[in-house]
């Protein structure tokens, strides 16, 4: 039996509806929507990208390639998931009715 990291015992159980707080669809996210097969959303701060990853996973029925986070100068936090390519971000974000 292995003692948990400090990491695992500091880590809030969050909900997945508690990590994605919503979707955002600026110009610039909408391009990268089509080119890049990403979607842009604004997270929880304590949300580490795994946690974004299995949220995004849980909740639209998506497998998650990668996910990039970055805090804005405003303190919110934005991840970008780039979807697996059996997966289209455009259909996502027409079920989530931001395109």
């Amino acid at each position: 039996m292995t003692k948990p990291s400090v990491r695992e015992d500091k880590r809030t159980n969050l909900d997945p509806y508690d990590i994605i707080l919503y979707p955002i669809m600026t110009e610039v996210a909408s391009r990268i929507l089509e080119a890049e097969n990403k979607l842009v959303f604004a997270v929880n701060m304590k949300a580490s990208r795994e946690d974004i990853k299995r949220a995004v996973e849980e909740l639209y029925e998506v497998k998650v390639e990668k996910v990039t986070v970055m805090v804005t100068s405003k303190g919110g936090k934005k991840a970008y998931v780039k979807l697996h390519p059996d997966y289209k971000a455009v259909d996502v974000a027409i079920k989530l009715g931001i395109l």
